[in-house]
């Protein structure tokens, strides 16, 4: 009984979200709310919450431990990172203190405490809606990861601090750590490609990373993400994400059911929530203005800011230990930026395209390294994207063509530079980009983007600009296919069919058909 009304509000309230053009978890966390309201009714068993808080944090720590595959630690002392949540956190606490206790509670602690608390943006959310969109290893992917991860550390400090508890004297052999990578990598290549792969992920996520750092007195979540970053740099990291991406999108079904079964809000909880959430546009304007300040582009802080621009579930860990009685209306909260947030980072881009104009104006004329070229040189073919696709088409072409390669992830340009490829750090769908480059002796483009978005805007950029040579996309499904081709492409082919076209061909030729 208990399954089946969780799988079915769950499945009924996320279908009919997704069907408007919403995030299923926005109807996940209705479908919490729901459980709450309906609970008597239904006769549901009381322990059910603590198996959903159980799920819900195996959810958290998968996904925390497939963001560190893609993370890089050196990130976390770049000025941007470093600077910009430290002032950020800083900003917050100084702005929310006195409107909480003005407004809703008069005594500075807990006024100071609640605005703590609001300070950090959701690590679920944000990374979730970065890696759904292909963005983490993107520069502001990075930029947005590393600012969560630096919230951690503060939120963790915080939280000692609030339960009086002290890490572990043993918390010092955490420093120790970072001597396992060869033997994490030397199990990753015994562990092959199916089972004992998924169960590796689990075992590091949960128990060695997990229960290990909880035993010494830190964060589970803190244990994920660094064992995830020990192995981010093993050629097969990518892999392992994959293959625990539908199990970690299992379990974080949980955690959004979660935030809605904490209790049904009264009229405070929503005047409370309500107010919070109309302040939330200050969290992107604040994270905005601080990331131009440390010289990134406009594009790159929009896109940034508005990825953290939504209240953190680590403001319900707070609550439960420190202020129980604000636990129902920091929930609310917390679910009502998950709504506003959601769409909003689903669309991003088409966003900035409309607000560029009177966003550019803010940058600071300083060069950053997410600066972007302006010319191509002597090249012929322009190949946008360089993951699996891109790669194998530049390898195809570098010997029969004068050739350039565009590429969003930093790391990635960084490795294909070493090779002595032509590559360079560009984002396809930055406005700034389009309008200072030139195309010189271009003929023909070829699209491997992840997303459809920034392969229907390049499209419609370079058909703007003039470009009236050949322009080839590759493509997953039909209809991305389709709105691809209406923005301007000759060609766009269907990777899956292609490939079967292929592997036809070669049986062909192999029997002389």
């Amino acid at each position: 009984m208990l399954e089946a009304v969780w799988i079915g509000f769950a499945f009924s309230l996320g279908l009919l979200v997704r069907l408007i053009g919403l995030p299923p978890l926005i109807g996940y966390l209705a479908a919490g709310f729901m459980i709450t309201a309906t609970a008597t009714d239904l006769d549901l068993p009381k322990e059910g919450n603590a198996i959903i808080a159980h799920v819900a944090h195996l959810g958290v720590l998968l996904l925390l431990f497939t963001v560190g595959l893609k993370l890089n630690i050196r990130s976390l002392g770049k000025p941007e990172v470093l600077g910009g949540s430290l002032a950020h956190f800083a900003s917050s606490v100084l702005l929310y203190t006195p409107i909480i206790y003005l407004t809703f509670e008069p005594d500075w602690y807990y006024a100071l405490m609640l605005a703590a608390a609001l300070a950090f943006s959701s690590t679920v959310l944000a990374a979730k809606v970065l890696e759904g969109k292909r963005e983490i290893r993107a520069f502001h992917g990075r930029v947005a990861i590393g600012i969560l991860v630096m919230q951690d550390l503060i939120a963790m400090g915080l939280l000692s601090f609030t339960q009086g508890i002290t890490p572990s004297p043993f918390a010092l052999l955490v420093l120790l750590v970072p001597l396992l990578r060869p033997m994490l990598y030397k199990l990753m290549d015994l562990t092959g490609h199916d089972d004992l792969q998924i169960l590796f992920g689990v075992l590091l996520a949960v128990v060695i990373g997990g229960s290990g750092f909880h035993a010494i007195g830190l964060s589970s979540e803190l244990g994920a993400l660094v064992f995830g970053a020990l192995l981010a740099g093993h050629n097969r990291a990518g892999e392992l994400s994959k293959t625990l991406w539908g199990l970690k999108e299992f379990f974080l079904v949980g955690f959004f059911l979660k935030i809605g079964l904490g209790g049904l809000p009264d009229q405070q909880a929503w005047l409370f929530a309500a107010l919070m959430t109309v302040l939330l546009p200050f969290k992107a304007v604040l994270f905005f203005a601080l990331l131009v300040l440390f010289r990134l582009r406009a594009r790159s802080a929009f896109l940034s800011g508005l990825a953290l621009s939504n209240y953190s579930e680590f403001a319900l860990i707070v609550a439960a230990s420190v202020m129980p009685q604000f636990l129902i209306p920091l929930a609310l909260t917390v679910a009502l930026s998950f709504v506003v947030s959601a769409p909003l980072n689903r669309f991003a881009h088409p966003l900035y395209e409309r607000l560029a104009h009177r966003l550019i104006p803010y940058e600071r004329d300083i060069h950053h390294p997410d600066e972007q070229p302006v010319s191509l040189g002597e090249a012929e073919v322009l190949i946008m994207g360089m993951g699996r696709t891109g790669s194998a088409a530049y390898e195809y072409l570098e010997h029969k063509c004068h050739l350039v390669a565009l590429d969003s992830d930093p790391s990635k340009v960084a490795e294909h530079q070493e090779k002595g490829n032509n590559v360079l750090f560009a984002d396809a769908e930055d406005q700034v980009f389009w309008q200072g480059l030139k195309l010189g002796g271009i003929k023909a483009v070829v699209l491997c983007l992840n997303d459809v978005e920034a392969k229907v805007i390049a499209t419609k950029k370079l058909r703007q600009a003039g470009f009236a040579g050949l322009i080839v996309s590759h493509s997953m499904h039909n209809d991305e296919a389709a709105a691809i081709m209406d923005a301007g492409a000759d060609h766009t082919y269907l990777t899956m069919s292609e490939a079967g076209v292929g592997l036809g061909e070669r049986v062909r030729q192999h029997i002389h058909l």
